[in-house]
């Protein structure tokens, strides 16, 4: 694995193991209606870059949910592996689970033009919109 703090963690079953890099401790959440459709709220995930690495291949499932986007889980007990990036193979991983829980700084929100007005969040953020995350990665 390259430099970057290492982290590493597991499914809720066990058959999947992840190690995984990051620049930092920093961690964000996503609020597009797909990530809240597929786990029931905000996506909460740190940065990987395609410096991850899975051990159980054999029961991760994928599905391609976006012509840009595929997202990985666990085909024993559903546990949510990753949301990668098609073209650039970089990998957003849920910080739940890594086993360091207690190192992660709450730093970014975005899609927040689609949070729901229910909940909101008492740390203060970097908030991006939809559009302003598609012209940051699109380089428009």
């Amino acid at each position: 694995m390259e430099s970057g703090i290492e982290h590493s963690g597991a499914c809720l079953c066990g058959a999947v193991r992840v190690k995984a890099r990051t620049q930092g401790t920093s961690i964000g959440a996503c609020h597009c209606k797909m990530c809240r459709t597929w786990g029931g709220g905000p996506l909460f995930a740190a940065e990987c870059g395609s410096d991850v690495e899975f051990e159980g291949t054999e029961h991760i499932t994928t599905f391609s949910s976006s012509e840009w986007a595929v997202r990985g889980f666990c085909r024993r007990c559903g546990t949510h592996l990753f949301y990668r990036l098609k073209k650039e193979n970089h990998y957003a991983i849920p910080v739940g689970l890594f086993d360091d829980r207690d190192v992660w700084e709450f730093r970014e929100q975005i899609f927040i033009d689609q949070k729901p007005s229910f909940y909101s969040f008492a740390e203060k953020t970097r908030n991006l919109t939809e559009k302003e995350v598609f012209q940051l990665y699109s380089g428009e």
